[in-house]
């Protein structure tokens, strides 16, 4: 056997003992149990730092007040958000979780802080369990969910506000690459028809983490079984998983129109964005797993290599490549470990030295990883879970609520434009959310604007700002003092407020420590 055969064909002898086992036994209590804890110390790190959700989830929470108001029907538009308000053309699925919720009595701000973190925890098990059936390692599989666990990149995106869709999307998906991973292998029906389901829900939850597995599943038959068989099962899942998706579809091709499944698609990088950022250049981050894949390309470790490669290309957000590198990493780790023990074929077999080491790291990587989020997630300009509320915009938005008329028309300045709707009950004439539906000759300038405005130093840059949308505001919403806008900090130091107080066509409506809001007031 040569050096480079040797690894690949490790892994699959390795691998080949799993494949047969059920998905958990007595074994593997412990390892699990190491796979979860870095989760939940990353959840405890989260809720502890983080009073309010991090990021926004104010349009699905309006888009869920909307589904209930309806009788559960789903809505054809969602109001507040600009000033013809935006198509409901998002999956459907976790928003009626959401609606449900909230009928039932919960609060929207508290269900989108902590609903998240379900999801988060219980995505480490299909990472474990991947992980461990395809290197046959279970310190293998332990180790891949606890570093994507305490990965900053990957966590701010599931464990955040937005995280009520996007946490459970992940979950989902990395349940049908699981599931997966089996069809192509052995073609275990279960895993056909928990595969069929499991991607049936990532279509119902996410359009990008639905590409993920689609991707994932061509590599999977590509690389694991090329037979006429391996073609038909994974078509049974595509088309199965479809069909499950299949009545959400068929109303959103209704409404709104076979073209709005390809309008999104323009925006966000869409398919293939992350070309464009790999010729921005490499971070340092992107390139060790991009590292990693080039090392098990040399060893013949095809489905690793192709996975980061591909999760780099077809993503601009950098959580795809982060996770299909994870597992890259860990191989190239395992298979370090084996090189070193094949040194020393007469050592020790009363210890195996390798698990131990593995236990080692995952708990002083926990420890580790859970001090420099905390340190992170405290820091005033908080890079992974930026608030977009606090008690000052909460109030604001309430006194918009009830001291306001029903059809007055706001610009938000900063992030807490995306809340302001649900929170208020009133529309902001700027801003990106949910255009994207529309295209991007909508969304594009929605989001010019709405970023520029947020950054306005003069009454008269927010006028002629919101002006290049159309947008002639009743109220306009200033934030004091440090926000942010896109999750990045800003502040502001009083001039735009002392600009509207001297400005003759504004006057001040409401202040507190945190926010002025301004009316509009005819200069005659």
């Amino acid at each position: 056997m040569t050096v480079r055969e040797s690894y690949s064909h490790r892994l699959v002898s390795n691998a080949d003992r799993l494949r047969r086992a059920v998905p958990l036994e007595a074994r593997d209590r412990r390892w699990l149990t190491l796979a979860l804890i870095p989760s939940l110390v990353a959840v405890c790190v989260y809720l502890a730092t983080n009073p309010y959700p991090a990021y926004g989830a104010g349009l699905y929470t309006q888009i869920a007040e909307e589904i209930i108001a309806g009788g559960y029907a789903p809505p054809a538009r969602i109001p507040g958000y600009t000033a013809d308000g935006v198509p409901f053309a998002y999956p459907p699925l976790q928003f009626y979780v959401l609606a449900v919720l909230i009928d039932i009595g919960g609060d929207p701000v508290t269900i989108s802080r902590f609903l998240p973190s379900v999801a988060v925890v219980a995505a480490q098990i299909p990472l474990y369990l991947l992980a461990r059936d395809y290197t046959g390692s279970r310190p293998a599989g332990a180790a891949t969910a606890a570093a994507v666990a305490l990965n900053p990149q990957i966590l701010q995106w599931h464990i955040s506000a937005g995280g009520v869709v996007r946490a459970f999307a992940y979950l989902y998906a990395l349940t049908a690459i699981y599931a997966g991973y089996h069809v192509f292998t052995s073609g275990n029906r279960r895993a056909v028809v928990g595969g069929l389901f499991a991607f049936g829900l990532t279509l119902l939850t996410h359009p990008t983490y639905s590409l993920f597995v689609v991707a994932t599943y061509l590599l999977l038959w590509a690389v694991l079984d090329r037979s006429p068989r391996g073609l038909v099962l994974g078509a049974i899942v595509g088309v199965g998983g479809t069909v499950v998706a299949a009545p959400w579809l068929a109303w959103m091709a209704s409404v709104h129109g076979v073209e709005t499944f390809t309008s999104a698609a323009s925006t966000h990088g869409g398919i293939g964005g992350g070309v464009s950022t790999l010729l921005d250049g490499i971070s340092i981050y992107t390139a060790i797993p991009l590292a990693a894949a080039a090392y098990l390309l040399v060893r013949r470790e095809w489905f690793l290599s192709a996975w980061v490669v591909a999760a780099e290309l077809l993503f601009q957000q950098p959580r795809f490549v982060y996770t299909a590198g994870t597992f890259a990493i860990v191989a190239v780790g395992l298979d370090a470990a084996g090189r070193i023990r094949a040194l020393d074929p007469a050592g020790s077999r009363s210890v195996d030295w390798r698990a131990v080491g593995a236990a080692a790291v995952i708990l002083a990587g926990t420890v580790c990883g859970g001090a420099y989020l905390a340190y992170e997630m405290t820091l005033v300009t908080d890079p992974t879970t930026p608030e977009f509320l606090d008690d000052e915009a909460v109030a604001a938005m309430e006194w918009a609520a009830t001291e306001t008329p029903e059809d007055a028309t706001f610009v938000v300045l900063g992030d807490a434009a995306e809340w302001f709707p649900a929170e208020a009950e009133r529309t902001i004439l700027v801003g990106p959310w949910g255009v994207e539906w529309e295209g991007a000759e909508r969304y594009e300038p929605q989001l010019g604007a709405y970023t520029n405005v947020s950054a306005c130093q003069s009454a008269t840059c927010v006028e002629e700002t919101a002006a290049t949308v159309g947008a002639n505001p009743d109220y306009v919403y200033v934030p004091k003092g440090r926000y942010t806008v896109r999750g990045a900090g800003m502040v502001q130091f009083g001039s735009l407020e002392r600009s509207f107080e001297r400005s003759p066509r504004w006057e001040l409506a409401f202040e507190n420590e945190g926010v002025a809001i301004y009316r509009a007031t005819d200069p005659e």
